[in-house]
């Protein structure tokens, strides 16, 4: 299989090859290693290409049997292979057992072949790590990929795989997404197990999926991740049939909340919201209803709430680095995360109960604010990728304030709802004046996944993005 065939299909296709006997697993794991050796230089997208992934042992059946997947460096956990969370501090950290995504991923058929790259600790919207350098946007070289499922971004909109695993804690897919071009959902809390240790990671902020390039593959996905696993906090409520049927299902007339004013400090650019614009104008032209909205939440509180879920979760970083027998210090973490550290070590327990109930009000207040509306309509991020270097956690300059609030301001569209819990998806819709990618989103009620695969599946048919390349690219 030359690249150009293998970039051509999305994961769902690239299966039904493997299951008609068209090609292998084999074969397509020596394709993504020939596209990963091809674009990775310029992107440094992959910490590592495992060096047995045409031969790693994968299920010969399953819904993405024999497609190439990247484990994202943090997160969902594969035994016996290194997990050091894009830091200095987990350098040779070697994972004991599979987690329930691995098992499901597994499963499904998916071949692991190696780890994307992610900023520290996935503490970022930037993919900057002075353990693995910069990882670089396809569609730019000088612009930021996105964090922190930056590399497993760049990795799919480069054609080293068509879909790869992906976390979201405060925009963590759909940040990435929007910037490279790509198909980011961010399930609902609960959704997709995080076990067996993970289980409502970052106090239910952070949620685990995957990005893609189709509909199909993220209602597949959904298919493959979603159920409850023993440890759960809750049972969510569970789809009424396959999330792959919901695409062949009517959409019916939404209601439609649209947000055409900032959330935060940073303005919406002009092609940005003409994009947003034209989203609505082709949901009105479907039958559905709009209406415009303003920010359903105080932006002041996704910085003290979301970004403080963050901060609590460093809480345990001195003990992470005794057990692992290594100071923290400058020589094992970066300057921001120390910052963030000592910041999270110095509240006090009054300090701490804010934050819950911060989160508490944020999710009165946007769903008071929200209530009327089926879906809600937002730009992903109010600009478009931007230049590398602005909120990484590399910058010596940069205080810890002036991190959490130059990264929520940007990025306030998304963290809300990881606050709420809802669901919410990134879709390719259009390209500004410099072709750079913009995202979309569109956010749907709590547990109403069916409701964004078929609004998802309407844009993909209306607005066509699969044919669309970055410069940087396997198949070029």
């Amino acid at each position: 299989m030359n690249l150009s065939d293998y970039c051509s299909h999305d994961a769902t296709g690239l299966a039904d090859l493997v299951r008609r006997g068209e090609v292998s697993a084999r074969e397509l794991a020596e394709a993504a290693r020939a596209a990963h050796e091809k674009v990775d230089p310029e992107i440094n997208a992959v910490v590592e290409f495992y060096a047995d992934a045409e031969t790693v042992k994968g299920s010969g059946e399953g819904t993405f049997v024999g497609v190439p997947f990247l484990r994202k460096d943090i997160g969902s956990t594969e035994a016996g292979r290194l997990q050091e969370c894009g830091s200095r501090l987990m350098k040779g950290n070697v994972a004991t057992e599979d987690s329930y995504y691995t098992t499901r991923a597994k499963g499904a058929g998916l071949r692991y072949i190696g780890r994307s790259a992610v900023p520290e600790f996935a503490f970022a919207g930037f993919t900057e790590t002075l353990l693995e350098g910069i990882t670089r946007n396809p569609w730019s070289l000088d612009r930021s990929a996105g964090g922190s499922s930056g590399g497993a971004a760049a990795a799919v909109a480069a054609g080293v795989v068509p879909m790869a695993h992906a976390s979201d804690g405060g925009g963590s897919i759909r940040i990435p997404a929007g910037w490279c071009g790509l198909v980011g959902l961010n399930p609902s809390r609960g959704r997709v197990s995080g076990g067996p240790d993970s289980q409502d990671s970052l106090f239910g902020l952070a949620r685990e999926f995957v990005v893609c390039r189709t509909v199909r593959d993220m209602a597949a996905a959904l298919d493959v991740f979603s159920g409850p696993e023993p440890g759960d906090p809750f049972i969510i409520a569970q789809p009424e049939r396959p999330y792959l049927e919901e695409l062949q299902r009517p959409t019916g007339k939404l209601r439609v909340g649209l947000a055409r004013t900032p959330w935060g400090r940073v303005p919406i650019a002009a092609d940005v919201l003409a994009v947003l614009d034209e989203t609505a104008a082709l949901l009105a032209a479907m039958g559905h209803e709009i209406e415009e909205i303003s920010a359903p939440t105080d932006p002041e509180d996704i910085m003290i709430g979301v970004m403080g879920g963050f901060n609590l979760g460093l809480a345990d970083m001195p003990a992470l680095a005794r057990s692992l027998n290594k100071p923290l210090d400058s020589t094992t973490m970066e300057p921001v995360l120390l910052k963030l550290t000592e910041q999270t070590l110095a509240m006090s327990p009054a300090e701490i109960v804010n934050i819950f109930e911060v989160m508490r009000k944020i999710r009165h207040d946007v769903a008071m604010a929200t209530q009327r509306f089926d879906i809600l309509l937002t730009p992903t991020t109010p600009v478009t990728a931007p230049e590398h270097g602005r909120f990484a956690t590399t910058r010596e300059d940069l205080t810890a304030a002036a991190f959490s609030e130059g990264d929520t301001t940007l990025f306030t569209f998304l963290g809300t709802f990881n606050a709420t819990g809802q669901p919410s998806v990134s879709l390719p819709l259009g390209l500004d004046a410099n072709a750079m990618p913009i995202g979309i989103q569109v956010v749907g009620r709590f547990a109403e996944e069916a409701t964004l695969v078929r609004v998802a599946r309407d844009l993909e048919v209306a607005r066509p993005w699969n044919a669309l390349r970055a410069p940087v690219h396997a198949a070029q």
